[in-house]
């Protein structure tokens, strides 16, 4: 039986690729994507209510993923 840190971690690296695959299919086809997903970040933030809430860092991810996926797509 697989634990569930290993599954959640498996599931993260998958969507992750998918979800950089899919944002540079559609910036390929529909310029633009990358620009608006990145203006959106001011609003993006943690929903948690813990001690480890860190809306910067959650920022600071979607700003290197948008990095990567121009890179990539470039």
């Amino acid at each position: 039986m697989m634990d569930s840190a290993a599954q959640s971690r498996r599931r993260e690296i998958a969507t992750e690729h998918l979800l950089f695959k899919t944002m540079e299919y559609v910036e390929a086809r529909h310029p633009g994507l990358l620009d608006f997903l990145e203006a959106s970040l001011d609003h993006l933030g943690d929903p948690s209510d813990g001690p480890d809430k860190d809306d910067a860092a959650v920022r600071e991810i979607a700003r290197r993923m948008i990095i990567g996926a121009r890179r990539e797509g470039a």
